[in-house]
């Protein structure tokens, strides 16, 4: 049986593809103030903005390609069961040839109908526009997960991280709440490896840890080494 690598991303990963990171130093994202874009205050306020927004942020999705950070993490399924949670909502970790990605965050290439516990998710690839509406006739927003809203797939994420035999922290901080929160459900004997150039200080982690100072494209093959030898 193989053993269950399980790999928390963030926008570190993305990074390397050209895709930038979800805030940059000054507190905006692509010069919008996150709150425009990335809430449903925002949304009520103003439609066209964050609908403009997400429509640029998927024609550039278009222009990018998964680095080797993402497709060595899909060769890794080779040798282990290997599970993604990514906070990303692109879908370079699915291009590049991995099996079990969740999304906590949404998706960018998906949309769903204006109202709570929405059903039906619709694959998206184009741009949505005001006037756009599910098989009930609600407005089709963006299927994220905006500022102040519920994460549906926390609980999953929870129980693939419990089940995990080895965790890795890619990209992300991990000081953004509920994602932070994640690791501290691994088995605290789980050996812990966290891939960045430039590591964030975990807090009260009680697994062995390794931090690896590199990026995803780097740090990626000397993990699978890691591993290799682990088994």
């Amino acid at each position: 049986m193989k053993k269950k690598v399980v790999v928390l991303t963030g926008a570190g990963i993305s990074a390397e593809s050209g895709i930038k990171t979800f805030r940059d130093a000054d507190g905006l994202w692509e010069g919008h103030d996150v709150m425009e874009v990335a809430s449903y205050e925002g949304w009520l306020k103003n439609k066209a903005l964050v609908l403009d927004f997400y429509n640029q942020r998927r024609r550039q999705l278009k222009e990018v390609i998964p680095n080797n950070g993402h497709l060595g993490l899909a060769k890794l399924e080779k040798d282990f069961e290997v599970h993604i949670v990514t906070q990303n909502v692109d879908n370079l970790h699915e291009q590049a040839g991995s099996s079990n990605v969740l999304h906590l965050h949404g998706e960018l290439l998906k949309v769903r109908g204006d109202y709570p516990l929405a059903k039906h998710i619709l694959d998206w690839s184009s741009d949505l526009h005001i006037g756009d509406k599910d098989i009930d006739g609600h407005q089709l927003r963006p299927h994220i997960v905006w500022f102040g809203e519920m994460v549906p797939a926390l609980d999953e994420a929870v129980s693939i991280t419990q089940q995990a035999d080895y965790l890795v922290v890619i990209g992300t901080s991990l000081q953004v709440y509920p994602a932070a929160g994640l690791m501290h459900y691994a088995n605290k004997n789980v050996p812990v490896f966290y891939i960045d150039p430039k590591p964030a200080t975990i807090y009260d982690l009680q697994n062995p840890l390794e931090i690896i100072p590199m990026n995803a494209t780097d740090g990626v093959p000397f993990l699978k080494e890691k591993l290799m030898s682990l088994k």
